[in-house]
């Protein structure tokens, strides 16, 4: 292996590097752009700066002979092919970086007396005999999504090809980066276009290694991360199951066929996971899933066939992050090449060839239930995987994972997903009720064969039943109300959310006025954007202290939490709207971004005339019954709804019975007041804190 330091200038001289097709895409985020930004701006014009290591394998000819726009300038002028093994990341940020320079430049003006067109040929592309064919320095192999995607979107060049970019993580990734350097850029002058470029092209230094030997590049892969983002397990495995397909003594096309399954199956996983819109559903994840899916019934099998009386604990490997190692040290391991015969267990090709076509195609069932919208089920199917992809619940997920490739039955498969989300959401009031409800060992189970569907179905019910009829199910609902109350309670979105989509199919409409976001924008989770206290929390308008005067300070604190003062909001309502009166933030003609121009939760709150401590009552009595419906739950009468709420000095205060209090329920939007209103601006994002979520 031969290293070497090099700026980005000498390493694109007369190469040509290509990202294989097996590797993860563009995984830098905010963080990464910002630490790259700082390490080039500050600095120092002619001082070095050590960026990281890029590892590089030569490309053979068998590999580049099917790169068809790139087969001349290898041949005819002597490019080198290189694969990047280890720092595409770094190496991918530097000509994003750069190609923002070049964007900034004028045709025909210069930087440092390279033209547009000299940058351009020498890290972008060559042509063929001047003319239309080109051949990219830097990109991925063809058929990855990001390759397009690269050239179109981030050297914006147009495409020969006819097909539609495909969005992916990765290629948001680059779009990302790319308006992050636009963004820094758009103001420097020349002078500090030609610094920065002296800087990027130069003064960066890469600890070139060239890997030259085979084997060498699976051996030191695992030691070669050491600055950006870190590899997964996921990308470790594949790497060290290419490794080991190179050490079977078998017919050296046998460990050719191997080392290929190995790839394509990587190339299907990467391809899969891109396509996740969610950051929850990370690599990781993934293999944590694949895990339980794949050894979970090996285990559970092989526990009763051993018959040693020990309890088959899946879930504790789980808890301990058990399968990173037992992948890595138990299974997948070089020294079990070192023993013979299967009796002793000895690692064999077929055993490698086995778990990689399995992985390849449980990431498609993965996907589709990650990602409802993209799969050919039932809608009634698409929308429990939806609620139970939204409640971020790990093992309901992959509960759902279980029922969906194993129970034909369509029925029964709903049965189970609307058991298993009502488990899941009541099991965020008292995690440890659950305890006895393993469903590591359900899934095993149901993907064994070694339970029914219809005992899966009786077991959850069973447990969760038992919870719901509980003391210690209407404790956790009064438990809610102290403290933070509902503000901040983890499953408000969620269970706001829901009612939503409830109040659509009462008022017949198709319209989605509150969206639902994965992504926790950087800031957004802190501030509560989208839950709003309807009587404020700085409550300094005449208008709330005039209808909240006869309450003492702890009676008003628990009125502002209590649930039926939070509204979920579809648009930003800036701080001093939110604390003006009722009849200000309902909205009219001077003011569109009030309730009645909202989401329908937002436009049944401003039917009201005024907000007060009855209206609070009357709204958290109302929403607990909703409750109760959604996830099959009696909490017995309006009294008894208002004491789980804690409200019962409300009708004292107000002089009223309870069943005064409610005579004037919220009513359901019309079609017009739907038709006014605007699309959502805020999705609506769930804050889960639970230990067992993503």
């Amino acid at each position: 292996m031969q290293s070497q330091l090099k700026s980005l200038s000498k390493i694109f001289s007369e190469t040509i590097f290509r990202i294989p097709d097996y590797q993860r895409g563009y995984s830098w985020e905010l963080r990464h752009l910002k630490d790259f930004w700082n390490d080039v701006e500050q600095l120092s014009l002619g001082k070095n700066h050590y960026t990281g290591v890029l590892t590089l394998e030569p490309v053979g000819e068998g590999d580049y002979s099917k790169w068809e726009d790139d087969v001349w300038i290898i041949e005819s002028k002597q490019y080198q092919p290189l694969y990047i093994v280890d720092g595409q990341q770094r190496l991918t940020t530097a000509i994003i970086l750069l190609q923002s320079v070049l964007d900034q430049m004028k045709e025909g003006e210069e930087l440092n007396y390279f033209t547009k067109q000299d940058i351009r040929r020498k890290y972008i592309f060559e042509s063929k005999d001047q003319g239309i064919s080109r051949s990219y320095i830097f990109g991925y192999e063809k058929d990855n999504p990001s390759s397009e995607f690269l050239k179109q979107k981030i050297f914006g060049e147009q495409s020969t090809l006819h097909s539609i970019l495909e969005d992916t993580v990765y290629t948001r990734n680059l779009g990302a980066a790319k308006e992050f350097f636009a963004s820094k850029l758009k103001s420097f002058s020349k002078a500090q276009l030609e610094t920065l470029f002296t800087k990027l092209t130069q003064n960066l230094q890469f600890n070139i290694f060239y890997i030259e030997p085979e084997l060498d590049v699976f051996v030191t892969f695992e030691t070669m991360n050491n600055r950006g983002k870190a590899l997964s397990h996921l990308e470790l495995l594949k790497n060290r199951l290419i490794y080991l397909s190179t050490r079977f003594e078998v017919e050296k096309h046998e460990r050719e066929q191997l080392r290929k399954a190995i790839n394509e199956s990587w190339k299907t996983i990467y391809h899969f996971l891109g396509k996740v819109a969610s950051k929850k559903f990370t690599d990781d994840v993934f293999l944590r899933t694949h895990f339980v899916c794949y050894f979970g019934p090996k285990e559970l099998l092989k526990s009763d066939e051993e018959d040693d009386g020990e309890e088959f604990r899946l879930h504790r490997y789980l808890s301990q992050d058990y399968y990173k190692d037992y992948l890595l040290e138990e299974v997948f391991t070089p020294k079990r090449l070192l023993v013979e015969g299967p009796a002793a267990g000895a690692l064999t090709l077929d055993e490698v060839y086995g778990y990689a076509q399995h992985i390849k195609q449980n990431v498609q069932a993965y996907y589709h239930v990650a990602e409802p919208e993209s799969s050919e089920w039932s809608d009634q199917e698409k929308i429990l995987l939806s609620c139970i992809r939204r409640l971020a619940n790990y093992e309901v997920f992959l509960l759902a994972i279980a029922v969906m490739t194993t129970v034909g039955d369509q029925t029964a498969r709903i049965n189970l997903l609307k058991s298993a989300e009502r488990m899941g959401f009541l099991r965020k009031l008292r995690p440890y009720f659950f305890n006895e409800l393993d469903l590591e060992i359900m899934v095993a189970e149901l993907l064994a064969g070694k339970t029914t569907p219809e005992a899966a179905l009786a077991q959850l019910d069973t447990i969760t039943n038992k919870f719901a009829s509980s003391l210690d199910f209407k404790e956790a609902i009064r438990n809610i109300g102290k403290g933070g109350g509902y503000y901040s309670w983890s499953a408000l979105r969620y269970f706001m959310y829901e009612n939503e989509q409830t109040l659509r199919v009462a008022s017949k409409t198709s319209r989605q006025l509150l969206g639902w976001n994965e992504y926790l924008r950087e800031g957004y989770a802190s501030d509560h954007r989208t839950i709003e206290h309807i009587y404020p929390q700085k409550a300094s308008d005449p208008y709330w202290k005039a209808k909240f005067s006869a309450y003492t300070v702890a009676q008003r604190n628990l009125l502002r939490n209590s649930l039926g003062n939070l509204l979920p909001v579809s648009h930003a309502k800036n701080a001093s709207l939110g604390n003006r009166s009722f009849e200000v933030k309902k909205g009219g003609a001077d003011n569109a971004v009030g309730y009645r121009y909202g989401c329908l939760s937002e436009i049944q709150v401003s039917h009201e005339n005024e907000w007060g401590a009855l209206q609070i009552l009357r709204r958290g009595v109302q929403l607990l019954g909703f409750f109760g419906q959604r996830w099959n739950v009696d909490f017995g009468s309006f009294d008894e709804r208002v004491k789980l709420l804690g409200l019962q000095f409300v009708c004292d205060v107000e002089k009223v019975t309870v069943q005064a209090a409610m005579e004037m329920p919220l009513t359901i939007p019309t079609a017009l007041e739907i038709e006014a209103a605007r699309e959502p601006l805020i999705e609506i994002s769930k804050i889960d804190d639970d230990a067992d979520d993503f």
